[in-house]
């Protein structure tokens, strides 16, 4: 039996068998796809991160190149793929985790392929990809056009001379908004006006004064009542791309019939696509049956430990602790904190 069942391979998962190694156990990490990078590879093609290289980094292992530059998608996925490895932990691909259980007195982490896993500690590292929030927009259930989520946007090569609509006014939205510009006439429609944060304020990465003035670790998360939207981060573009109408940025539509659009301003034109870059939630349905969620399927947790059941943890939720809880450079302190406690719990 392991000492330890990590649920997901992504960034959140591979810190924290990082940080249960460190502790002297020997857990086993399940990931559902082909090898240990998260959802990475399912991201749009002109992805990059937000933060500097140098502030995005996973425990034991700097992430290489100009420390300065944002790094791609495929920077991260290859960069996961080498810290995977050097872990030299047991690892398993293709394990699609369905259901954990406490028949007893440990946990039994269930696949699909109905193997069976018990272990005294379960974490559950799965990110919120896989659960993509789709909101209840007037006439949306009954557009005509094509209805995808961000989730689901790879690059504007398909989108050629279409008419798109993008919701949303967070860093996704306004990227794949400006990323589709130059192929297709393109509205950011949002509930309120975007807020944007200079990306290098007094010129240097705003991630630079994150960390010099404590922020981004300050444990903050659990007493905030409303956790607070993000900031678009702007290095000038995004911002001079949306005052120049490429793309256009309106309030959100009033209602939808078949492939017709209406604005609040009583305007009606027909829509191509709707692209919802509206969030996700936990991916969390595997635990349904332990009873460790809430009705809206959130983790009944404090910092990451579970409130429900001793053992069960949670790494890479948005604000578990603080504001970078969910960020690469962010998972690996909540994973440190996370694996204290859960021994200091089972002693």
């Amino acid at each position: 039996m392991p000492d330890a069942v990590v649920i997901g391979g992504g960034q959140a998962g591979l810190a924290s068998v990082h940080a249960l190694k460190a502790r002297g156990l020997k857990p086993v990490l399940l990931e559902a796809g082909d090898e240990p990078v998260g959802s990475w590879p399912h991201y749009y093609d002109s992805l990059h991160l937000f933060s500097p290289a140098r502030y995005s980094s996973l425990p034991g292992m700097a992430f290489p190149g100009d420390p300065d530059r944002y790094p791609h998608r495929d920077e991260v996925i290859d960069y996961l793929r080498r810290y995977a490895a050097a872990l030299d932990a047991d690892i398993r691909t293709g394990h699609r985790v369905t259901a954990v259980t406490r028949p007893g007195g440990e946990f039994l982490v269930s696949t699909e392929a109905g193997e069976e896993l018990a272990a005294p500690i379960v974490i559950a590292a799965t990110g919120a990809f896989t659960s993509p929030h789709r909101p209840a927009l007037p006439g949306l259930d009954r557009f005509t056009g094509t209805v995808l989520h961000s989730s689901e946007y790879r690059e504007p090569g398909p989108f050629a001379g279409q008419r798109v609509v993008v919701v949303g006014a967070a860093n996704s939205a306004v990227q794949i908004a400006v990323d589709l510009a130059p192929h297709a006439r393109v509205t950011l429609a949002t509930r309120k006006p975007i807020r944007y944060a200079a990306q290098k304020p007094l010129g240097r990465d705003v991630h630079f004064w994150f960390t010099v003035t404590g922020f981004d670790v300050l444990p903050i998360g659990p007493w905030l009542r409303t956790k607070p939207g993000m900031l678009v981060l702007d290095a000038g573009g995004y911002r001079a791309a949306i005052a120049a109408g490429t793309p256009d940025q309106r309030r959100m539509f009033t209602a939808l019939d078949g492939d017709t659009l209406t604005w609040p301003d009583g305007v009606r034109e027909r829509v191509d696509t709707i692209i919802l870059a509206t969030g996700f939630r936990p991916g969390l349905s595997y635990l349904d049956k332990l009873g460790a969620l809430d009705p809206a399927g959130m983790p009944k947790q404090q910092r990451g430990l579970s409130t429900t059941h001793p053992g069960l943890g949670f790494v890479g939720l948005e604000w578990q602790r603080s504001f970078s809880s969910a960020t690469i450079r962010g998972v690996g302190r909540d994973a440190a904190y996370l694996a204290r406690r859960l021994l200091t719990r089972r002693a």
